[in-house]
């Protein structure tokens, strides 16, 4: 039973420190996709090359952090904030899917229907498939 008296702990999400945690890795994560758009900014009819790489790597980043947090111990701590800044701030922002069905939109209506296909498959498919071997590979390395 607990103590009406006490009070009850604040929800993660509305913990200031939290909120600091994820906005640092935003941060990060936003200049990072910002500097690959401009390295190779999306044409018109053509692959975009700089979401679909930001995509992939993000999805590795994500699938190695969830494999090394199922095998590290409780979400708390020092893993709580790495799950906070790594997973929800810095790959939340690093990876984009307004500017991936925005791009998948554009091609698939447009005259690069085939390209646009090809895009949204080949990033789903090959996304998993980033996630699933950073999964495999963290857990690997933290059960040695």
């Amino acid at each position: 039973m607990t103590d009406p008296d006490t009070p009850a702990p604040i929800p993660l999400h509305r913990q200031v420190r939290a909120m600091l945690v994820v906005f640092g890795g935003g941060l990060v994560g936003t200049a990072l996709r910002y500097a690959a758009e401009q390295l190779d900014p999306a044409t018109s009819g053509h692959w975009p090359w700089a979401t679909f790489v930001v995509n992939l790597v993000g999805a590795t980043i994500l699938g190695s952090l969830v494999g090394w947090l199922t095998v590290s111990g409780p979400d708390t701590g020092v893993r709580q904030r790495i799950r906070l800044l790594v997973g929800v701030g810095f790959c939340g922002s690093l990876t984009t899917y307004s500017a991936f069905a925005l791009e998948s939109d554009r091609l698939l209506a447009g005259a690069g229907r085939v390209v646009g296909i090809a895009y949204v498959a080949t990033t789903v498919i090959v996304g998993i498939i980033c996630a699933a071997l950073g999964f495999i590979a963290s857990r690997s390395v933290m059960t040695r």
